[in-house]
């Protein structure tokens, strides 16, 4: 008799017995059961891990080499006008708002910190620490750095050199930006203003908002 493999009774059974012959010679360790791994299954609510590439919030994104070889030749000649006006230019090129020519709140607040550092290293380094926006922050924080406190804004203007108290009911009378001094006869932390005409002669509110967001960014920077 042939089952449905073609194979006879006495074949059959020959098989098996061959089979349990080798299985009876083996140890247990031998005989395994075999590993099945359950399939991998991403629940319905669950999205899958990807690294982000967006910057980080609290910084603007530097996509771009910045060139300080200009702001560097012009304070190595001393020449401390136009090098302000330069830092007024890398700054707006750092933002990416050279277009508009001014810079927000929001992109003093995020400005990047190494770019902060160039700038202020240049300053201090070719006014031999009389300039830089590391000096203006450590005159800042002296007066106890507040940046709603219009008084503590008012000193640290003529501390630097930038107003004089004196004006009518005691006020202070600030500056045009053509009668400030750019020597090194100027008080410490006279410079940079980086005011270059994108706030208008006379704006010193707005002044005020960008040095006190610019100073406490530097602070930021350096904890």
């Amino acid at each position: 008799m042939q089952n449905n493999l073609g194979l006879t009774e006495e074949a059959a059974r020959y098989g098996v017995e061959s089979w349990a012959v080798v299985l009876d010679k083996m140890t247990p360790q031998q005989i395994q059961q075999p590993i099945i791994k359950p399939p991998t299954t991403i629940s319905r609510n669950q999205q899958p891990i990807v690294e982000s590439t967006h910057p980080k919030p609290t910084e603007i994104s530097q996509a771009r080499q910045i060139d300080y070889t200009n702001l560097e030749s012009l304070l190595q000649a001393q020449n401390f006008r136009a090098a302000d006006e330069e830092t007024c230019q890398v700054m707006l090129a750092v933002a990416n708002r050279e277009r508009e020519g001014w810079l927000r709140t929001e992109d003093v607040e995020k400005f990047p910190c190494k770019e902060l550092s160039s700038i202020d290293q240049l300053w201090v380094k070719y006014s031999k620490g009389k300039f830089g926006i590391s000096v203006q922050q450590q005159i800042y924080q002296s007066l106890k750095m507040d940046k709603n406190n219009r008084d503590v804004w008012r000193s640290m203007g003529e501390r630097v050199g930038w107003g004089w108290r004196g004006g009518w009911l005691g006020r202070t009378n600030w500056l045009d930006y053509n009668n400030f001094n750019f020597s090194q006869t100027a008080p410490s932390g006279h410079l940079p203003v980086a005011r270059g005409g994108w706030w208008g002669p006379g704006n010193w509110e707005r002044e005020r908002v960008f040095v006190v967001s610019l100073l406490s960014r530097h602070a930021e920077c350096n904890t």
